[in-house]
């Protein structure tokens, strides 16, 4: 196949994709593969807490047999412990041994949005050599972009993500929250928030500016409706004033004003900062959260950005002045990690608490592996629901800043 056809294939899906229902999408891509050489592909995600990927099945036929129209084809595969989700963990192609005597071979394709994570795509032929991966690869990219643009409104992706119904407070929230990954060639931030299903309070922020990256992490008092609603609310004021060219304490200041009018007598600590991408200069605002941690070659810095905590927002009835903005100066490779109280306060049924000593352990050693940001977090994550026995009684959230510059 020549570079001309795969660019046609590529157009030609590219075109159907804009008017396309998401019902539509496997076949659309079961369709492209064929044309680029494969027997099958089948796109799977990941669920809406990364520990299964899902195969995305469109017509009332696919849902009765499953993927690929085939009994014999799995519905669902783990993250940890499958090859497919050895692809998914890993960001690399992932092929199955030959099978003696078979006439194909299964590979699994990373799914990714420009730099967050999606699913995999799962590709049969009785060959899968070097360019016929390549091609794949191509699908696969394409693939990504038409998910990412049909999922915000496509229930039957949401359907698909998710494993039990969710809470109202975390319906709420999850539609006001960015997607859990972004980056540049220069810096990557990735989130994860748990319990996904009920979060209440927690909820964190990451957009790209020019040469600039903002973060926000909040932690609303309390776990019921009017906490998510007090943490949307401070995300629209957050957007809304840097967006108008505010500066960090002035969104601070603007979210303090806005839960005084709106949602009086509840309280809302949070880290607010910006992130220089071409100097690595780090500015924040800490307004009663846990302080963030650097991390650098392999260590946690201590204390690095610890600093006194401005009062919590939402306090009413004082003359509070605007927060203090806090400086430091960033080195090629650091992260910064940011994160709520229910991460460090998780207790064991024995009642030890998870602590910043195991929460800096285990980003260290994920780190120490090479494992991408949202892998460290998705483990982390876990370590932190084994803990506490998979019941979380406050919100975790954590976010993971990595400054990677181009060098000259």
């Amino acid at each position: 196949m020549t570079d001309d056809t795969l660019g046609s294939v590529l157009a030609d899906v590219l075109a159907a994709s804009h008017r396309l229902a998401p019902r539509a999408i496997p076949g659309l891509v079961r369709d492209a593969g064929r044309r680029l050489g494969l027997a099958a592909a089948d796109a799977y995600v990941a669920d809406l807490q990364q520990r299964n990927l899902v195969a995305l099945l469109g017509s009332e036929e696919e849902r009765r047999h499953g993927a690929g129209g085939g009994t014999e084809d799995p519905d669902s595969l783990p993250v940890d412990g499958s090859l497919a989700g050895r692809a998914y963990r890993t960001e690399t192609v992932q092929l199955s041994p030959p099978d003696d005597g078979g006439s194909e071979r299964t590979g699994w394709i990373p799914v990714v949005d420009g730099i967050g994570r999606l699913g995999v795509l799962r590709v049969t032929a009785p060959e899968l050599d070097a360019p016929l991966l390549h091609r794949c690869e191509a699908l696969a990219g394409l693939l990504a972009l038409i998910l990412a643009t049909k999922q915000p409104y496509s229930d039957l992706l949401a359907e698909t993500m998710r494993t039990r119904p969710m809470s109202l407070q975390a319906e709420l929230l999850w539609a006001f929250l960015p997607p859990r990954t972004i980056g540049t060639s220069e810096v990557t931030s990735s989130a994860v928030l748990e319990p996904a299903y009920e979060v209440g309070g927690d909820a964190y922020d990451h957009s790209l500016a020019g040469g600039a990256l903002h973060l926000t992490l909040l932690d609303a008092m309390g776990h019921d409706l009017a906490s998510g609603g007090c943490s949307a609310a401070a995300l629209a004021a957050c957007r809304s004033t840097r967006r108008a060219g505010g500066r960090l304490d002035d969104i601070a200041v603007e979210i303090g004003h806005t839960l005084d009018r709106w949602i009086p007598e509840r309280l809302l600590t949070c880290v607010i900062a910006d992130l220089d991408t071409t100097s690595g200069r780090l500015d924040w605002i800490n307004c009663g959260h846990p302080p963030p941690m650097l991390i650098r070659d392999g260590h946690v810095v201590a204390d690095a950005l610890a600093r006194t905590p401005e009062p919590p927002l939402g306090l009413t009835g004082y003359d509070m002045p605007a927060p203090r903005v806090h400086s430091v100066q960033l080195q090629p490779g650091d992260r910064v990690l940011l994160f709520t109280d229910g991460v460090t306060e998780a207790r064991s049924a024995g009642g030890e608490l998870f602590g910043e000593e195991r929460l800096a352990d285990a980003v260290v050693r994920a780190l120490t592996d090479e494992l991408p940001a949202p892998e460290t977090l998705r483990r982390l994550i876990e370590l932190i629901l084994v803990h506490q026995g998979r019941r979380l009684h406050d919100d975790a959230t954590v976010l993971l800043v990595e400054w990677h510059p181009r060098r000259p």
